[in-house]
């Protein structure tokens, strides 16, 4: 049950971080979450194959954080 609620805290802030970054403004709540989420799945096996660990939740922030950066930039790829 901690896990998910960190998966969540995380989410929710390399979400809002990540909206921020690529577009201005957040997504709102359940888009900041999902795009947040989608980020630490992409950003955790991107950083493990780089040889990388993430201990602490600034550090997994900012691993899903870039993911969720990777994610958007697919996402607008795609719609084009």
């Amino acid at each position: 049950m901690k896990g998910i609620i960190i998966l969540i805290i995380v989410g929710l802030a390399a979400g809002f971080l990540a909206g921020l970054i690529r577009k201005g403004k957040g997504f709102g709540l359940l888009g900041n979450l999902v795009v947040g989420i989608g980020g630490a799945l992409i950003g955790g096996f991107l950083f493990h194959l780089a040889g990388f660990r993430m201990y602490g939740i600034i550090a997994q922030i900012i691993s899903a954080t870039v993911g969720a950066l990777i994610l958007l930039w697919l996402v607008s790829k795609v719609k084009r």
